[in-house]
């Protein structure tokens, strides 16, 4: 491949890459609109991610080589993988989608992006990973950031203080669900595609049974029938297979910071769509919390001086 071939193809990695951080920035706007019209929130992620898995799992099926890979999974794998979808389907989607029936979009997001921050303290805390003196002032930051954006406290109504507890779980969940999907990806070697429709199969039913059991159905109108429809089939299937595909060609680096444009553009989709407005202290909390999550995010790719090879 020539020079202006990969530049080309690279370049549009990096426009594909942006479409989808868009399409999933699009989705809180959706499941708001969704929640809105009363369609119970358990319930509604579930038939997301239930319908989702049933998009993806064509992909495996008709595919003789994820269909060996799973004739290979052992006892072991099949747990680790029920496991991933209970953590990362059943519980972080669950929670929130509860907690954005009773919080602003931008709120939720804000919390959501504390999840390098989480998995970053993991890491320091189990000794997995030695932080720098830069990741601990992108840890502070980000914590000044959250300050900026949560203080003073108002009188809380108590939906709202469910909305939050809802929001930590999901974000807790996240987390755990990130390390654990990292060790099942480094440990096992399963096909990226494998692990997600598996996962999601085991975690979007269980989520569907909850929300049914505990919500009810609700009643979906046709217009409601289009949102998780499209939730589903482009916002999740078609989403999570165009964004392994630009991991093809992006360096982790250049997905990392094509991720971070998530938390403005759903400020601004929120704005638009939700009438969701933002005060000037609240702007600069997430410009905080940004900053902060990318210089965690991104340090741990800048080679230090230990890795060098020392001159003789």
């Amino acid at each position: 491949m020539t020079f202006e071939k990969k530049k080309s193809s690279h370049l549009i990695a990096i426009l594909q890459a942006l479409f989808v951080t868009f399409l999933w920035s699009t989705s809180w706007v959706l499941i708001k609109i969704g929640l809105n019209a009363n369609l119970p929130s358990l319930t509604f992620a579930g038939l997301r991610y239930t319908l989702a898995f049933l998009c993806l799992l064509p992909l495996v099926i008709f595919n003789q080589k994820h269909i060996q890979s799973i004739k290979n999974l052992t006892k072991q794998n099949w747990l680790e993988l029920f496991l991933l979808g209970v953590l990362f389907y059943a519980i972080t989607q669950g929670a929130q989608f509860l907690s954005l029936s009773f919080l602003p979009a931008t709120t939720l997001t804000l919390l959501l992006n504390l999840t390098t921050i989480t998995v970053a303290f993991y890491s320091i805390f189990s000794k997995h990973e030695k932080t720098s003196i830069i990741q601990w002032g992108g840890i502070l930051l980000s914590i000044i950031g959250i300050l900026f954006y949560f203080l003073p406290l108002s009188s809380t109504q108590s939906n709202q203080t469910l909305g939050l507890i809802a929001g930590i779980v999901g974000l807790l969940a996240n987390a755990v669900s990130s390390i654990y999907g990292r060790h099942i990806n480094s440990k096992s070697k399963i096909n990226p595609l494998v692990v997600t429709c598996i996962s999601m199969g085991f975690g979007g039913l269980l989520l569907l049974a909850t929300g049914i059991i505990t919500q009810g159905f609700g009643k979906l109108n046709i217009n409601q029938w289009m949102i998780v429809a499209w939730l589903a089939l482009v916002n999740t299937a078609f989403a999570f297979t165009l964004w392994n595909k630009t991991l093809q060609t992006l360096t982790a680096v250049e997905s990392s910071i094509i991720n971070g444009t998530m938390l403005p553009q759903i400020a601004i989709l929120a704005w638009l769509f939700l009438n969701e407005t933002l005060s000037e202290k609240e702007i600069f909390g997430i410009s905080l919390v940004l900053i902060g999550t990318l210089i965690v995010q991104l340090w741990r790719y800048i080679p230090t001086n230990k890795n060098k090879t020392p001159s003789k």
